[in-house]
């Protein structure tokens, strides 16, 4: 297998690389059942030091990220604990290919988008 995941996230409000953002990945189990298989802190660059699930461990199927977002838009100012509005983005999706899979997360306090990129 030579398919790879890879993300990073862009602070949409701020216009910068979204730092310091703990993120879970998990495969999806034929039985609706979700293995966890790696957690990932983002970096400087909103990006991981390392593919959240690299070349030998890659399987086609239905995986979720979970981008765990409270404590930075927090710790940013942009809201408080009176106002939080997103604590978590789960993404569900499905690597159906042998390729590589970048899958960004545009993010403000109160949305986000994302999209399959390259």
């Amino acid at each position: 297998m030579s398919g790879f995941l890879t993300t990073h996230i862009l602070d949409t409000a701020r216009g910068c690389p979204a730092q310091g953002i703990k993120i879970d990945l998990y495969r999806i189990n034929d039985d609706g059942s979700e293995t966890h298989l790696n957690q990932l802190i983002t970096n400087d660059d909103g990006r991981t030091d390392s593919q959240i699930l690299g070349k030998d461990d890659f399987k086609q199927g239905d995986y979720k990220l979970i981008f765990h977002v409270k404590d930075y838009h927090i710790s940013n100012g942009l809201v408080t604990e009176d106002n939080i509005f997103l604590t978590q983005v789960p993404l569900i999706f499905t690597m159906s290919e042998d390729a590589h899979y970048h899958v960004p997360l545009l993010l403000s306090p109160f949305s986000y988008s994302t999209y399959r990129g390259s």
